[in-house]
């Protein structure tokens, strides 16, 4: 297959393309370097890029950022910013990419065990997770020839922990993570929030 990886430099994003490469054709995308760019708060950048690599067989959207702060100290711009980059970046890549992706095609997305589990601070990230998981869920129910959509809930991530210098044991490395999307990618499931802690390979 050829798949489409957004987020492609980021560390879940890079444990992905090392997963899917060996079996299939994999193109990277990353927001301000390499060969294929894109910013996902631009639809006209995910126009682009989509009506540049077609066709293509699947999407991977390992990109979106929140912000993580107490919910007394977060502003109306910081709420916007979580609206504006990880739920409608991958809501709208989901919108353009069903247009151009082939038939029986598979588009994955990206929430957090924040959605479900959440913690002080995270108010903004977990509304945002959870919507994106209502939205895969709907999104498949209507999606045209054959395509399925999933989104992956990736636990906390060791090597993010241990950058924020914090124990990495209680996450959960990438390269483990990357199980749920391989899950995603080549199965055939459809509808479904793949929960990284139980797809590992």
């Amino acid at each position: 297959m050829k798949i489409i990886v957004i987020g492609a430099t980021g560390t879940i994003g890079k444990a992905v393309v090392q997963a899917l490469s060996p079996r299939h054709q994999i193109v990277p995308v990353a927001r301000s370097s390499g060969e294929h760019r894109a910013d996902i708060t631009s639809n006209e950048s995910l126009q682009t890029l989509f009506k540049q690599v077609a066709p293509f067989d699947a999407v991977v959207i390992a990109a979106g950022e929140g912000r993580f702060k107490p919910l007394e100290e977060l502003s109306d711009e910081d709420f916007q910013f979580c609206l504006s980059n990880k739920l409608m970046g991958q809501v709208n890549a989901v919108r353009i990419a069903m247009g151009l992706i082939n038939d029986g095609g598979s588009i994955t997305l990206t929430s957090g065990v924040l959605a479900g589990e959440p913690t002080p601070g995270s108010a903004a990230i977990s509304m945002v997770g959870a919507a994106l998981e209502g939205f895969a869920r709907a999104a498949a129910l209507e999606a045209p020839r054959g395509i399925r959509v999933n989104i992956v809930s990736p636990p906390w991530v060791s090597e993010t922990l241990a950058a924020m210098g914090m124990d990495p044991s209680g996450g959960m490395p990438a390269a483990e993570v990357a199980g749920a999307y391989v899950a995603s990618v080549e199965g055939v499931e459809t509808g479904s929030v793949l929960d990284a802690r139980v797809f590992t390979f």
